[in-house]
């Protein structure tokens, strides 16, 4: 009969254990978060950078959510149509609203953009950069 309790009781456990796990696992309300997406607002289009100086890099807060996705902010370098792996600035608060960077030593050209990364990439309008080895 003492083997029988403790089958029983064994299996109470489990069972209980699983109902447990059920109660816990039952889904909680979500906090609306909204995409951030601030336009830069420099560099221009009219915009010349020279190799290895200082840059500000700017755009506009004027609006946020009032939730934001990912307030950490990063900015690469775009030529043409690709992302480079320049990251010129990173962890920055996005609501700063600017930050400076080093111009780095790049083929000179007109069609540089910088992306601006938080929630997503926001883009510049292109611009040139000068100073470095011709294009």
């Amino acid at each position: 009969m003492a083997a029988f309790t403790f089958n029983f009781a064994s299996m109470f456990v489990l069972f209980a254990s699983m109902f447990a796990m059920f109660v816990n696992a039952i889904p909680v309300g979500l906090v609306g978060r909204d995409v951030y997406v601030p336009p830069v607002t420099s560099p221009a289009a009219d915009t010349v950078w020279t190799v290895n100086s200082t840059a500000t890099i700017t755009w506009d807060t004027s609006s946020p959510p009032e939730q934001i996705t990912n307030k950490v902010g990063r900015v690469f370098l775009r030529k043409g149509d690709r992302t480079l792996p320049l990251l010129l600035a990173d962890g920055f608060d996005i609501l700063d609203g600017s930050v400076d960077i080093t111009v780095p030593w790049v083929l000179e050209s007109g069609d540089y953009q910088v992306v601006l990364f938080g929630d997503s990439g926001n883009f510049s309008p292109n611009f040139t950069i000068t100073g470095g080895p011709p294009y």
